[in-house]
């Protein structure tokens, strides 16, 4: 999948045109496969390259003091992304300017003029702009004197209720991981980059893969029952912990994850970990004595669960 950060130039162009989606994304959940799948059939069909366009920031993290947590960080979307066959990503800069552009200039320069977009497919409620000006039928009426076909796409439901980020989001942040998943349709995974932490779990005979998150990332801090892919032929089983550590006075987001009966060097390796099960929440001990007796009740709690 081809990354393109930005069309901040006036001169900067897509190389070719292409069919397109746009909007947050974040979660990648059923509905939003719903949308990118009508959108390859159409590329397929006009042979130009799918393309999903999305925000760094997300506009509610440039506009609310305390926005939504994300369900995923940036590299899990692109992942995502990847792996459900899309040709490329457009990663607009969420800014001032871009804020306060009209929802007639963001369809005419950006989606017409740089990219070249065909055939657009958005979701049944999608708004862009300027205070929030732009709508469905401004697209269809801005498309229809360029060349460009609108779709809109029905609202996706589960069990008679809609699949929302939000949803999603709230049943991530109430530890609540399985029927998650079933609004995603895939296992929720965090990838990251197995990083040097400050090896104190290896003085307790507790070593960890350490990774850092994002600060404000849906799941609920705390202890779980974990797979790790990307080590092995199969997944590894393991406990993790998801927080800031306030045992050792911690501020930083981390996601410390303890396998069993593993001991390979492997910082640097690029992993994903998936949380199976929640166990319990993030909280302060007050010895490192008291931290490595509840690891231990931990332990066994994740290995009864995953076997």
């Amino acid at each position: 999948m081809k990354l393109i950060r930005g069309l901040n130039s006036s001169k900067t162009k897509a190389d070719e045109a292409c069919v397109a989606t746009i909007g947050n994304f974040d979660g990648l959940h059923l509905g939003h496969q719903k949308i990118i799948t009508k959108l390859k059939d159409k590329a397929l069909e006009l042979d130009l390259p799918s393309t999903v366009i999305s925000f760094e920031p997300l506009p509610a993290e440039y506009f609310m003091p305390n926005p939504p947590a994300r369900i995923y960080p940036m590299r899990d979307k692109i992942r995502l992304l990847n792996s459900l066959g899309v040709d490329q990503y457009v990663c607009l800069s969420f800014n001032e300017s871009f804020a306060n552009m009209e929802a007639e200039t963001f369809v005419e320069d950006i989606l017409l003029d740089k990219l070249g977009v065909q055939y657009l497919a958005v979701g049944d409620d999608f708004r862009f702009g300027h205070k929030r000006k732009g709508d469905f039928q401004l697209l269809k009426t801005m498309g229809a004197q360029r060349g460009m076909e609108v779709s809109d796409t029905d609202t996706c439901e589960l069990d008679g209720e809609r699949v929302s980020s939000t949803r999603i989001r709230k049943l991530l942040e109430t530890g609540k991981i399985q029927e998650a998943n079933r609004l995603l349709g895939f296992t929720y995974q965090l990838s990251g980059r197995v990083r040097h932490g400050d090896k104190r779990g290896r003085t307790i005979g507790f070593p960890t893969l350490n990774m850092r998150l994002l600060n404000h990332i849906a799941p609920a801090k705390g202890v779980y029952a974990v797979k790790v892919h990307g080590l092995e032929k199969l997944p590894l089983d393991g406990v993790a912990n998801l927080g800031t550590r306030p045992t050792v006075q911690g501020v930083e987001n981390r996601l410390e994850t303890h396998l069993f009966d593993f001991n390979k060097d492997v910082y640097g390796k690029t992993v994903c970990v998936e949380p199976v099960k929640f166990i319990r929440e993030e909280k302060k001990f007050d010895s490192f004595d008291d931290l490595k007796e509840q690891i231990l009740i931990d332990v066994e709690q994740a290995k009864k669960y995953l076997q």
